[in-house]
């Protein structure tokens, strides 16, 4: 299997399968010097472990993470720190069940991607879908939070990304209402605090019914400097997208106004710009509005870098489905186990990971080209 790896110079390959012994990454381009500990990364873990409220799946996994490379520590260190070198990171699976699964090892689930792996490799793991599981992404938020200590030392902490639920099924959250300090206070990583009250009797009703929900996320990055990206190929926005649509279940990404953009006019789309009023950014304009999403051309503009994305529906539900099975007979299945009856929920802090791993990306590459 190729095409395991993302970036150019702060460059991830995950590995690992759901029900196998282990999952983990290995970072190459990381700076030498960094200051690293698991603990840094294992309260990043902490946010997407499985097990940690009823509305997502009951698959208990500490997620624990060691760094089997790339970090050392002595008396002139002060530390452990990155040696330059790839970072290794490893989270064992403790809690597999795969006698959930053996029902189902001959019949494709819809929405999943049995049939697709067993049409290209010729053999699938149909023990939770093996690489296609959503397991994999706890290696995308190990690997994102290096990259988050990456632009802490680039960028002297300005950087700082936030995400949540802003939409789950139908259901928006109201704009006016919200407070993005309130996102973890509420098992949705809703900023919403209103809306995700409400939400909670409308899952619950979708999981009752044997069925669930899909939801819409939205990450931003502040304090992102000015010049991020290149033009043409290596577009900022074109990267970012490409990040967020390779999670699993993500079905469409925008940037900004995004798909809205289309019901605009070009006077009520242009983003504004006035002269700065602050002393230290004397030459950077003074945006009037962010319809862009801090992007320009493929380069950051220095306002807030603004992505959502859709998660589809979890396709592993209750309600009993059409198929077929690997021979070609028409059959029925219901896909028992432990599963998220919205999947998007713990899709927020793998935003977050693929935002960090994407700046962290970019800000190293110029770097290189423009010091």
């Amino acid at each position: 299997m190729s095409d395991n790896t993302f970036g150019k110079l702060f460059r991830v390959t995950t590995w690992g399968e759901s029900h196998g012994p282990a999952i983990g990454c290995v970072i190459d381009g990381c700076p030498p010097g960094m200051r690293l500990t698991p603990e840094m990364i294992q309260s990043a873990l902490d946010t997407r472990k499985p097990g940690t409220s009823k509305y997502v799946t009951q698959r208990k996994e500490p997620d624990e993470v060691r760094i089997l490379s790339g970090v050392f520590e002595d008396d002139r260190t002060g530390g452990p720190v990155t040696t330059g070198t790839p970072i290794c990171l490893m989270i064992e699976n403790v809690d597999q069940r795969s006698k959930d699964y053996s029902d189902i090892r001959d019949k494709y689930r819809p929405g999943h991607a049995d049939y697709t792996y067993e049409a290209k490799y010729g053999v699938r793991d149909y023990r939770g879908g093996g690489r296609s599981s959503a397991r994999e992404t706890a290696s995308r938020v190990a690997a994102g939070a290096v990259a988050a200590r990456v632009l802490d030392r680039l960028f002297d902490g300005a950087v700082k990304i936030r995400a949540g639920m802003v939409q789950m099924g139908p259901h928006k959250v109201d704009r006016q209402r919200i407070d993005w300090d309130s996102v973890g206070d509420n098992p949705f990583w809703c900023p919403d605090p209103v809306a995700a009250q409400e939400w909670e009797a409308i899952l619950d009703q979708a999981r009752k019914d044997g069925s669930s929900m899909g939801a819409m996320i939205e990450v931003v990055a502040q304090g992102v400097p000015p010049g991020l990206g290149a033009p043409v190929y290596g577009k900022l926005d074109t990267e970012l997208a490409a990040a967020m649509m390779s999670i699993n279940a993500v079905k469409g990404v925008e940037i900004g106004e995004g798909m809205n953009a289309a019901a605009l006019s070009g006077i009520d789309n242009a983003d504004e710009m006035r002269a700065g009023n602050r002393a230290d950014n004397a030459n950077r304009p003074r945006f009037l509005s962010n319809h862009a999403g801090g992007i320009l051309g493929g380069i950051s503009s220095g306002q807030d870098i603004v992505v959502r994305f859709a998660v589809k529906p979890t396709s592993s539900i209750l309600t009993p489905r059409q198929t077929v099975t690997r021979t070609g007979e028409e059959t029925e299945i219901v896909t028992k186990g432990r599963h998220d009856p919205c999947v998007g929920i713990r899709a927020v802090p793998v935003g977050i990971a693929m935002m960090a791993c994407t700046l962290a990306d970019h800000a190293l590459r110029h770097r290189g080209q423009c010091g």
